[in-house]
C-alpha cells in the first residue's frame, strides 16, 4: 500500500469527525482508484450502513451466496437491491470443487471438525472471494472490532497479502447502537434476523440466535473454540 495514501488516511483521522470521515475516506479511495474498488455484502445492519454511504459513489458490490443461506436473508437480497437500485453481483462455489467434498464428506460434515468446517468455508466463501476481488484495487469492508477479539487492533486500512488489495473498514469502531440508529434513521432495508437475536448472520446451519449475556461471535459455529470463530474471509492464511 503506497505511503502517501496510507500518510492521507492518517491525517484524515487526524483531523476529521466521525461522520465526515467516512464520507471523505471513500471518497478519496474512489478517486485513486477510479473502477477498481468494491464493496462485499452480507445484508447486514453494516453492510445496510455502508451500502447506503455508497450510493453515490463509483464503488462496485458483490455479495457471496454460499448455498447454505437463511430464506431471510435472501429477502434482503431483494429488498436491498429495489430500495437502492444498485446491481449486485452474485459469486457462488465452484460446482466441481463443492460437488466432490459434500460426496466425500457428507452435507453437513462442517460439525465433525474444525478442518472440516475450514475447508466448507474456504469452498463456499474464501475461493469465490478470490474470483470477486479479482482485477480490483479496494475491498470495502463491513467489518466492526465489537464483533470478533481477533477484530480489536484491527486498523481501518490495510494490506491484505493473501488477496493483494488494499482492505478498508469504514465503521470499525462504530457500535451497535450506531450502526442500529443509522439504519433505523434512514429506514433501510435490513435482515429481519437481527430482530430474533441474530447478530453475525452467516449460513443457516452454522448460525443461531444469540442469548442475554453471551458474544457477538457466540451465535456462529458455537460448537466450537470461542477464539477460532473466523470463516477464512478476514484472516490471513
Amino acid at each position: 500500500m503506497e505511503n502517501s495514501l496510507k500518510n492521507e488516511f492518517e491525517n484524515l483521522v487526524k483531523e476529521a469527525d466521525e461522520a465526515s470521515f467516512q464520507t471523505n475516506a471513500l471518497q478519496i479511495l474512489t478517486e485513486r482508484f477510479p473502477g477498481k474498488v468494491i464493496f462485499s455484502t452480507s445484508f447486514s445492519y453494516e453492510d445496510q450502513v455502508i451500502t447506503h454511504l455508497i450510493k453515490d459513489l463509483n464503488i462496485e458490490i458483490f455479495t457471496l451466496d454460499t448455498g447454505r443461506l437463511f430464506e431471510q436473508t435472501y429477502e434482503t437480497w431483494t429488498s436491498t437491491k429495489a430500495f437502492f437500485k444498485k446491481n449486485i453481483k452474485a459469486y457462488y462455489p465452484d460446482t466441481d470443487e463443492l460437488r466432490e467434498f459434500v460426496s466425500e464428506n457428507g452435507p453437513d460434515s462442517f460439525y465433525q471438525s474444525v478442518e472440516k468446517r475450514k475447508a466448507c468455508c474456504t469452498i463456499r466463501k474464501v475461493h469465490p472471494l478470490r474470483k470477486a476481488l479479482e482485477g480490483y484495487e479496494v475491498w470495502i469492508t463491513g467489518l466492526r472490532s465489537e464483533h470478533s477479539p481477533n477484530r480489536q487492533n484491527m486498523p481501518q486500512l490495510e494490506w491484505d497479502p493473501d488477496n493483494r488489495i488494499i482492505k478498508f473498514h469504514p465503521i470499525l469502531h462504530w457500535t451497535t447502537e450506531q450502526v442500529t440508529t443509522y439504519v433505523k434513521d434512514h429506514h433501510l432495508p435490513y435482515n429481519h434476523l437481527h430482530k430474533k437475536g441474530f447478530v453475525s448472520i452467516g449460513c443457516e446451519p452454522c448460525t443461531r440466535a444469540i442469548k442475554e449475556g453471551e458474544d457477538f461471535r457466540a451465535g456462529r459455529w458455537w460448537w466450537e473454540d470461542a477464539n477460532k470463530k473466523e470463516c477464512g474471509l478476514h484472516i490471513h492464511q
